[in-house]
């Protein structure tokens, strides 16, 4: 098969190395990491499999780490990894969702085979595929073994990203460009919001000159009128309005690298209270921007944002960003880092966020994001869609 791996292999030897440090530091001889995006980011492995138990290991005593998984999923890892044959390892598929054994029941064994049953093990207790099912499993099998939350330990690995990474991001965020531009030229009155979704879909995947897009961590998102005063609604059959407010959170993924972009338009002429609303949000985000340069703590950014909102009368409670880079479903953001006060992270060049600027008051809301990467001159864009309130005569 001719599969094009994403990364030369020294680039996974960094990461490895990188997280055996931490492992290292925190106390742990092995890791039991569930997330997709971890186990991609370990070891390239690609597949739409993380619907059942599967896990990437890696163990300090190790060279490179160890998949296990379904038996029909063990080729995806021999085509999209580097792993050797020994490493890849499968369960026994008659434990894919059987009512008292578990996949993890064999994981147990693969471990205390290799007699690390009494080691210090970190796991992935918060990420959406670690089920307490599978836990239970992994604490009964394992009766010596020290078990722990690992405390996203993976997930912060990748915070910071390298110049390889950096180019799919890039080319994400023209994939995103392009297909945000393409979805508000779709905004007509009497256009139903599917066919407008539909188009974004078609557009994600088309990609641009050749570059192809990967699905997504989170679909397509559009609100209409009053629904634009929560952010994370999904399209319906009903028609565009004659006029009103339309915001869409759309992403884009290259190789799983991910950059959202969020819009704001109105149909026909705005209210006032719209078009400030917009301008403000426009403003701050401006500056945040500016203001993200390396040791600059996230709080000082998420603060800068917040002085210009209450400057001009408007509060926001949630975060005003998060951390993003590879990702899988159900999510595009790294679970690490989030802007908002009390996260005194210092930001450092290759550090990557989408900057969530929306505003939802009770009637309505506007949102005009921007995904970025930390340079030494600052917050330096992803994408290069007009921030502005656009206006659809």
């Amino acid at each position: 098969m001719n599969y094009q791996k994403p990364f030369l292999p020294n680039e996974f030897d960094r990461r490895v190395l990188n997280v055996k440090k931490r492992m290292e530091k925190a106390g742990f001889d092995l890791l039991i990491c569930q997330d997709p995006a971890n186990m991609g980011w370990l070891t390239g492995f690609d597949s739409w499999s993380f619907y059942t138990p599967q896990a990437v290991m890696v163990h300090l005593k190790e060279d490179m780490p160890f998949w296990f998984g379904r038996p029909i999923d063990a080729k995806s890892a021999h085509i999209t990894t580097n792993l050797p044959a020994g490493n890849i390892v499968s369960f026994s598929e008659t434990l894919v969702h059987h009512p008292d054994d578990h996949p993890f029941d064999e994981l147990c064994d693969l471990i205390t085979s290799k007699s690390w049953g009494s080691d210090r093990i970190g796991v992935e207790l918060d990420t959406h595929y670690y089920t307490a099912r599978a836990h239970q499993h992994l604490v009964r099998g394992l009766p010596n073994a020290k078990i722990s939350n690992n405390r996203e330990l993976v997930n912060w690995a990748r915070l910071v990203k390298s110049e390889a990474e950096l180019v799919y991001m890039r080319e994400a965020g023209r994939i995103i460009s392009k297909t945000m531009r393409e979805a508000i030229a779709k905004l007509k009155p009497g256009v139903r919001e599917y066919e407008v979704i539909a188009d974004v879909y078609r557009n994600q995947v088309l990609g641009v000159d050749g570059k192809f897009g990967d699905y997504t961590g989170l679909c397509p998102l559009i609100q209409v009128g009053e629904g634009t005063s929560t952010p994370h609604l999904t399209w319906s059959d009903q028609p565009l309005p004659k006029s009103g407010l339309v915001v869409m959170e759309l992403g884009a993924a290259r190789r799983h690298y991910t950059t959202p972009l969020t819009r704001t338009v109105h149909i026909g002429k705005p209210p006032e209270e719209v078009s400030r609303l917009a301008a403000v949000i426009v403003k701050g985000g401006d500056v945040a921007l500016e203001a993200a340069k390396p040791g600059v703590t996230v709080e000082d950014v998420a603060a800068v944002f917040q002085s210009i909102l209450k400057r001009n009368g408007y509060s926001k409670d949630s975060r005003v960003g998060y951390s993003i880079g590879i990702a899988y479903p159900p999510d595009w953001g790294e679970r690490t880092v989030s802007i908002r006060a009390g996260e005194r992270t210092p930001l450092q060049e290759g550090m990557c966020f989408h900057f969530q600027s929306g505003v939802w008051l009770d009637d309505f809301g506007a949102a005009i994001s921007e995904p970025f990467v930390v340079t030494a001159k600052g917050g330096q864009r992803f994408c290069d869609v007009e921030r502005r309130l656009i206006v659809i005569d």
